[in-house]
């Protein structure tokens, strides 16, 4: 016989659920080991095992977790699906997300790239997490600019500006399909693009090939 939500949330144990509630309260919907040895000390490990079993909480990856909202139903971690942006918003900081993914956001990519791209200034392996990869950027400090938040399943996530995603593209193109996917991305949207903000930024990223490619392609879109 199927549990009612009744049912599946008085299946919790008082320290589960204080672990829970405790985490809720902090705003903690993503949390890592650390944060459950903080409020329950010794037996973390123990409880997370036992929430895991009881599909109230999802392992993202070793040590990183997701409390699975009680809205869910009774089937819980079974049939909660986490966007991407908000996974990797707790994967590292400081970070954005950006390239290609962001370019997929503000609708200048058909293409739906499989593999989330997150700007760091750390040196991170790519993972892989619910079936979902994820590829760090490392990126120098002066090239951590022009960030923006925006909001996704109520939680803030760092992306970059569409402005500060060209220019990442143009510095980086195999991070976005190549510099033709972004040439042409540039070309039949140019009209939703701030140019004089997007040259400013290519002139702030101190790269000069980031300026010829941004000037090439600003070049064919006036023929």
């Amino acid at each position: 016989m199927e549990l009612s939500t009744k049912e599946y949330k008085e299946g919790l144990s008082k320290r589960e659920s204080f672990l829970i509630s405790s985490l809720a309260r902090e705003d903690k919907t993503i949390f890592n080991i650390e944060d459950a040895r903080k409020i329950i000390k010794d037996s973390a490990k123990r409880t997370m095992h036992s929430l895991i079993q009881k599909k109230w909480v999802l392992p993202l990856e070793r040590g990183l977790y997701v409390i699975v909202p009680l809205d869910v139903g009774v089937k819980g971690a079974d049939s909660f699906i986490l966007h991407n942006f908000v996974i990797a918003s707790s994967l590292t900081k400081p970070y954005y997300i950006g390239f290609w993914s962001a370019l997929n956001y503000y609708g200048f990519s058909e293409q739906i790239p499989r593999t989330t791209f997150v700007a760091t200034t750390q040196i991170i392996k790519p993972l892989e997490i619910l079936n979902s990869n994820y590829y760090f950027v490392k990126l120098v400090k002066r090239k951590f600019f022009g960030i923006k938040r925006i909001e996704i399943e109520r939680r803030k996530i760092n992306i970059s500006g569409l402005d500060k995603t060209i220019v990442d593209c143009l510095d980086h193109p195999e991070h976005c399909g190549g510099i033709d996917e972004l040439a042409r991305a540039i070309y039949f949207s140019h009209q939703e693009l701030n140019l004089e903000g997007t040259k400013n930024y290519a002139i702030k990223m101190n790269n000069v090939t980031v300026l010829k490619r941004l000037g090439y392609i600003l070049d064919k879109i006036a023929y």
